[in-house]
């Protein structure tokens, strides 16, 4: 007997998701948590459609009862300071996740974790996993530590690698594929007072435009604080200095809106590095092993598809892992329909990025040609992948733009 039907490995949205559902659906579900919550993490933008997964975990009225700054909108800016026509998610889509939320991470995780407790998770933060327990090649649980403490072993049917970035199992087994074309740099920090728009749009989202292909955020917050974000090429960011806050201030200037709004306020904390962050798994899964949110896949930050990404995968691999405990099956052919939908979900979105840094591209021009297709782009922007054919929308982005071919690799091994 194991000591658990689920070891979740990681406390993020991903892991937290698949706790709090596993759990609900009445199995036994530890969740080991290396840091203790609340804590700092960057990806402040929800897409409109994570509003399912957070009403099936019952948190949307917590979403309000929180206070996080409601968005309504996503909205670009060229380097003039030319602003699009905002693309308002309650035009296209009469629901009430047409309003979404910009949150601050330690807080919306917290939540997340406090209500895979409530549903029946144990978790255990501060809690370290350093190794993958095996028979052979089937994972049986992992090898742990809570703080200074000795080192434990937990066993389960079935292990949910939910780790981020750390990505653990991807990096003991050398797994990780960087995407081929998707090597760029961020460097993010925050603003206090800075400028906002009026109305409906005081929550958007704004993408604005560098040259050479590079990119703010600006994803304002509650507290009248501001979460601003470069994102491009290395060589055009460390041109003439590798310094973090001489890149950013010298990059405001180069696009005039967000020179306007920037400012206006008052820039603190620490600025934050991270790069070549888009990769995928060679595998989604192995015997007794599933592979979920960043631990499997990140593709870039310009849509925010990272927590939808995350909840999603989240709620893909607890409903997958239920089905297998159910029938008695967690080889990883039993997960095989779970890599197909999510690679073919982030191959949706992994198309749209590849447009948006074609120096032919634009969304503009996209409409303009094919004004048809302005409800399928949206429906993208907001996370609609699910049972959507975007066949029609690729070919009018190949138009204009060189798209990728989709990666061949992300599913359950071959013959399996």
């Amino acid at each position: 007997m194991s000591d658990y039907d689920a070891i979740i490995i990681g406390g993020g949205p991903a892991g937290s998701s698949s706790a709090a559902l596993l759990a609900e659906m009445g199995h036994r579900v530890l969740l080991l948590e290396k840091t203790t919550f609340p804590r700092y993490h960057v990806g402040e933008s929800l897409m409109p459609f994570c509003w399912f997964m957070l009403n099936r975990l019952g948190v949307t009225g917590k979403m309000d009862e929180i206070g996080f700054q409601q968005k309504k909108s996503v909205q670009f800016a060229t380097t003039d300071g030319r602003i699009s026509a905002p693309f308002y998610f309650f035009q296209h889509f009469d629901h009430p996740a047409a309003t979404t939320w910009q949150v601050e991470r330690a807080d919306f995780d917290l939540m997340l974790l406090d209500n895979a407790r409530a549903k029946g998770a144990e978790v255990r933060e501060n809690t370290t996993a350093l190794e993958f327990l095996k028979d052979g090649e089937r994972v049986t649980g992992v090898r742990a530590r809570s703080g200074d403490e000795d080192a434990f072993e937990v066993t389960a049917t079935v292990t949910l690698d939910c780790t981020g970035r750390d990505a653990l199992f991807q990096r003991k087994h050398g797994w990780r594929k960087r995407d081929p074309m998707l090597n760029k740099i961020s460097i993010w920090t925050f603003f206090k007072g800075a400028k906002r728009d009026p109305g409906l749009d005081e929550g958007a989202t704004t993408i604005a435009y560098l040259p050479e292909g590079g990119w703010f955020w600006n994803i304002p917050l509650r507290d009248d604080i501001v979460s601003s974000g470069i994102v491009a090429e290395r060589d055009y960011l460390y041109r003439d200095t590798r310094d973090p806050a001489e890149i950013f201030a010298r990059e405001i200037h180069n696009n005039a809106w967000i020179h306007d709004h920037l400012s206006a306020g008052e820039q603190f904390g620490q600025y934050w590095v991270t790069g070549e962050y888009s990769y995928r798994a060679e595998h989604c899964a192995t015997d007794g092993l599933v592979l979920v949110g960043d631990a499997f896949a990140f593709l870039d930050p310009v849509f925010s598809s990272g927590v939808f990404l995350a909840l999603k995968s989240g709620e893909m691999a607890a409903d997958a892992v239920h089905a297998a405990l159910e029938k008695g099956d967690t080889s990883a052919s039993a997960f095989a329909s779970y890599g197909e939908q999510l690679c073919s979900h982030i191959e949706v979105m992994r198309k749209l990025v590849y447009a948006f840094y074609d120096p032919e591209f634009s969304f503009g021009k996209l409409i303009r040609m094919h004004p048809d297709l302005r409800g399928k782009l949206t429906d993208c922007l907001i996370g609609n992948v699910e049972g959507q054919d975007y066949s029609d929308l690729a070919a009018a982005m190949a138009e204009i733009a060189e798209l990728p071919a989709e990666l061949d690799y992300g599913h359950v091994p071959a013959g399996v």
